[in-house]
């Protein structure tokens, strides 16, 4: 990527369900952000990112330096874990989701 790509490139990240209520919203629906693709991002510097702007989820999201075990993080529709992990790198073309898990029985 040039210089001007990789300043306008954005990774979409869509926070589903009740976790929307930690980044402004009322825990339903969707809400996608464009966070910034810098040379060299990974998942986890696109969430720490996207995580200081809402102090909330920055709470619920990280366990130390890692994910904590109530939200799933999905890269281009698979948990986290399958084909990326936290430092993999991502680019344009990719997505992540930020998806509350469910239990019951």
């Amino acid at each position: 990527m040039s210089r001007v790509d990789t300043a306008t490139a954005t990774i979409p990240v869509e926070v589903v369900s009740w976790v929307t209520r930690f980044t402004g919203g009322d825990g339903t629906g969707r809400q996608i952000f464009e966070e910034p693709l810098t040379g060299g991002a990974t998942v986890r510097s696109v969430l720490t990112g996207l995580s200081r702007r809402f102090p909330e989820l920055q709470a619920a999201l990280w366990y130390g330096n890692e994910i904590g075990e109530h939200i799933e993080v999905l890269v281009n529709d698979a948990v986290l874990g399958v084909s990326h992990g936290l430092d993999s790198r991502v680019g344009r073309g990719d997505r992540i989701m930020l998806l509350g898990q469910y239990m019951g029985g």
